[in-house]
């Protein structure tokens, strides 16, 4: 896979920042969820998550690095 830097809010301390990929899709680094109350509501949904996968917070000013759905 490769990875392109998008964009970070974090300064220099690495975290929160947002990176493209070849495959069409974006890697989030954020802080790893670890509220039992947040992770209760959000395996009420859907799936769940999976063994496989995690959650991270992001601030809301990340998301201006992702660009606009066409």
């Amino acid at each position: 896979m490769r990875v392109r830097f998008v964009g970070s809010t974090s300064g220099n301390t690495g975290c929160p920042t947002v990176y493209a990929t070849d495959r069409d899709t974006y890697l989030v680094q954020g802080s790893i969820v670890t509220d039992e109350e947040a992770l209760a509501e959000l395996r009420r949904h859907g799936n769940g998550i999976p063994d496989h996968e995690t959650v991270v917070e992001i601030p809301k000013d990340l998301v201006k690095f992702f660009p606009e759905s066409s």
